[in-house]
């Protein structure tokens, strides 16, 4: 079994079609979960994290994140039905990363 099939999409797609809104809605519901780093940066967790698939907003969680918090797996899937948002098992091939160089910078003037 493949690392993926153990991971769940929600798609930034409502069952209508139709996209959701607020844009960044899985940004907001990874920060949820999110913890500041020794580097005093915001570091997404592990088990839920937001990407972009064919041009959607998603948010990928780990299925495992239900036995080892309960509450958040409970509340993420919450959002997702209350919303009627689009969820699928993971399928894909491989988890394409972004790598830090590829990150826009911005200049402070």
């Amino acid at each position: 079994m493949s690392a993926n099939s153990e991971r769940i999409i929600i798609e930034g797609i409502k069952e209508d079609g139709n996209k959701f809104r607020p844009s960044d809605w899985c940004e907001r519901l990874a920060t949820t979960l999110a913890s500041f780093g020794e580097d005093q940066r915001l570091h997404y967790c592990k088990s839920a994290h937001p990407c972009i698939i064919n041009g959607v907003n998603c948010l990928i969680v780990d299925r495992d994140l239900e036995t080892k918090s309960p509450d958040s797996f409970t509340f993420l899937m919450a959002f997702a039905s209350e919303n009627k948002l689009r969820v699928q098992e993971d399928r894909r091939q491989e988890e394409q990363q972004v790598n830090s160089e590829r990150r826009s910078r911005r200049v402070l003037a």
